[in-house]
């Protein structure tokens, strides 16, 4: 999952090299932190937060495909 959120995540955005993705994790649960550029994150979250909601969508899909759970932040 860590794979598909950076691979994700570098694609949007203009300065690849700045994206950083922390995991935290605890029993069953994962929790993605994501930084990046201060000007690359409008397109992250995108318009009206389509553009992370729908990151979040695919990581909480591919987590459950294997029986965990799993949350995204953007942190700024």
């Amino acid at each position: 999952m860590r794979e598909l959120v950076y691979y994700l995540a570098k694609a949007l955005v203009d300065h690849p090299d700045k994206v950083v993705l922390e995991e935290k994790a605890s029993g069953d649960a994962v929790l993605f932190e994501l930084s990046v550029a201060p000007e690359d994150m409008g397109k992250v979250i995108g318009r009206s937060g389509k553009t992370i909601e729908a990151l979040r969508t695919v990581v909480q899909l591919a987590a459950s495909s294997v029986g965990k759970k799993c949350r995204l932040e953007v942190l700024g």
